[in-house]
């Protein structure tokens, strides 16, 4: 696949199980076709930095998500369990296929650019972790230069303190991080004020 991996996160925009949290603002179809288009809008910024990207995708099938995203990606159905299970499985696909960095991002970041990512990517080359904090408290992309499983353990997802947990965590283990800036996820329709 390439010394370096990018992986994203994502689902098939189905109505009514994407982007659950804004429904009661937009609607099902609206939060749907809003997930599509954020999701498009990461794999064409993604694209530019001319990396192999792997789509680890739930909902829908194969045969969709290449009719939807492209058949020149590589796509992994995500592992059952909570993102903590999903995100190490995903690094250990990546770093199985002797990767020496790979990045995790979703696709609810609008204000992501390939410039930030490619910061990211650099800061691995002296880091051994990176990490992009949201301003919900979580994360919008982490990055490790090896599979460090520990780094996803123990987290309370979804809550205002991932961020601040993984920073701790990666403190603990003795590894070295760098951060990169605080960007808005698009998560709850308070946020769509922050769509680019």
């Amino acid at each position: 696949m390439g010394k370096e991996q990018l992986i994203v996160f994502t689902r098939y925009p189905e109505a009514g199980k994407a982007k659950t949290r804004l429904i009661p603002a937009l609607g099902a179809t609206r939060a749907a076709e809003l997930h599509r288009q954020m999701t498009e809008k990461t794999i064409a910024k993604s694209r530019t930095l001319n990396l192999p990207i792997s789509i680890h995708f739930t909902g829908g099938t194969l045969a969709q998500m290449q009719h939807w995203l492209g058949s020149d990606l590589v796509y992994y159905p995500q592992r059952s369990g909570d993102l903590g299970d999903r995100l190490t499985d995903a690094f250990q696909i990546a770093f199985d296929q002797e990767a020496k960095s790979a990045i995790a991002i979703g696709t609810d970041c609008p204000e992501l650019t390939p410039e930030i990512l490619a910061l990211a990517f650099s800061n691995l080359k002296t880091e051994d972790v990176t990490l992009g904090g949201a301003t919900d408290g979580g994360y919008y992309l982490i990055g490790l230069n090896r599979f460090v499983p520990d780094v996803f353990q123990n987290i309370q997802w979804s809550t205002e303190i991932v961020f601040q947990q993984t920073v701790e965590i990666v403190k603990r283990l003795g590894l070295s991080i760098a951060e990169l800036p605080t960007l808005h996820d698009i998560d709850r329709p308070e946020d769509l004020q922050y769509l680019t």
